[in-house]
């Protein structure tokens, strides 16, 4: 329409068509500098109530738009970047007046396992004629990291003599436990809790307890995530090919990666219920060792652990146990979770039994996953061994697989 005015007034020489170009000239400056305005002296902010989530679980989120101008905003677009999948938090801001202030809320269920970043954000207005749109990138980011899910297990059938006939350790402690070892004097410091009346009372001096950890023996979950041991389904999707993996319409998205990480997973969590001392190993790639412990940060560390691991390792399991295995100590329950086919690591689990450590595996059978895997072979062999199995396949329910007696 300026345009035209302009050609208007050239040929015609009528004053109205040059003062009509003028006045489109004063409109496209106007509105370019109310949208240049209309985003800024604006300010928003992301509250996450946790920055670690659950598959299966919900991340909340709570967004506040402000105008800190006295200036009102006529309407305004956050475009949210996060590349959490599902994450939905992008939002039509309705006109804000002088000082005035918008919020919503974003709830957004968790589907995959992994480290995400939340934002940035993209704030976009323009005129309200239409004419121009002005965006401002605003760096709000945040790292979450969504657990893998965990099955609830109501029994675990470890290798016989482990429970009631395990190798006692007797070291003392500095947390209290239900095994006291003895009495000692008070020093500054101790726990009021800890006092045993008793003794003290007939001593005339404060006399408290000590304690000593459970003497049940240590319990090792390792984790085979080498490359040459993932088998996937092919219909499996992941994150732009190569992130994490999305269910598919399944719970648990039908790769061995994922099966084997959801296994370990509930151990973790089966055996930090019953307040057993556990250490966990994997290449995940790079080498994981968290040393035995016990309680809920034991437990927030194998998940965080378990939350990025993938199968790039170039390690095979047979290298993994030779590597690390030395430094287990006598006694030693450790629970294999792979679905490899290669049989030489077998051998390696069996030399652990001369040293009195007790192995045992849980197979994720890859011919459920993919029907070119024969896993007949694997399966004898570990009965040949002796080594107790457990066999995970795919579409299975874990919790009642995993409660079952091993082979």
């Amino acid at each position: 329409m300026l345009i035209l005015s302009l050609l208007a007034g050239l040929f015609t020489g009528r004053s109205f068509f040059f003062n009509l170009a003028y006045m489109f000239v004063g409109l496209m400056l106007i509105s370019f500098i109310w949208a240049w305005l209309a985003v800024r002296w604006i300010t928003i902010g992301r509250k996450t109530r946790a920055r670690r989530a659950q598959v299966g679980r919900q991340l909340e989120e709570i967004f506040i738009v402000r105008n800190r101008a006295i200036i009102p905003k006529l309407w305004l677009e956050v475009r949210d970047h996060s590349n959490l999948p599902g994450h939905r938090a992008s939002n039509i801001v309705p006109a804000l007046g002088s000082h005035a202030s918008y919020r919503w809320r974003v709830q957004t269920n968790c589907i995959a396992r992994g480290e995400f970043q939340l934002g940035p954000v993209t704030l976009v207005s323009g005129d309200p004629f239409g004419l121009f749109v002005s965006p401002r990138k605003l760096n709000l980011t945040s790292r979450v990291v969504i657990y893998p899910e965990t099955i609830p297990i109501r029994y675990f059938d470890l290798p016989i003599g482990i429970l009631s006939g395990g190798e006692a350790r007797r070291r003392r402690t500095h947390y209290v436990t239900t095994n006291a070892a003895g009495v000692r004097e008070y020093v500054n410091g101790d726990s009021f809790n800890r006092i045993h009346w008793p003794t003290t009372a007939r001593r005339n001096k404060l006399m408290v307890k000590e304690f000593e950890i459970d003497p049940l023996v240590d319990i090792w979950i390792f984790v085979d995530f080498s490359a040459n041991s993932l088998v996937e389904s092919p219909n499996l999707k992941r994150i732009n090919k190569t992130g994490p993996a999305l269910p598919n319409g399944e719970r648990i998205p039908p790769s061995t990666e994922e099966y084997s990480v959801v296994i370990a997973a509930s151990l973790a969590q089966y055996f930090t219920e019953l307040d057993r001392s556990l250490g966990f190993a994997a290449y995940t790639p790079h080498r994981e060792i968290i040393q035995p412990d016990r309680g809920d940060r034991q437990l927030n560390r194998i998940l965080q652990t378990l939350a990025v691991a993938r199968s790039f390792s170039i390690y095979t399991l047979q290298q993994m146990l030779i590597l690390e295995t030395p430094y287990f100590t006598r006694g030693t329950t450790l629970i294999i979770v792979t679905s490899s086919l290669d049989t030489s690591w077998v051998t390696e689990a069996q030399t652990l039994t001369s040293r009195g450590i007790r192995p045992m595996c849980i197979f994720v059978d890859p011919y459920s996953f993919d029907g070119q895997y024969r896993s007949d072979e694997m399966q004898s062999i570990l009965q040949l061994a002796h080594i107790p199995m457990i066999v995970v396949r795919r579409n299975d329910d874990l919790a009642s697989v995993l409660s079952q007696k091993h082979i």
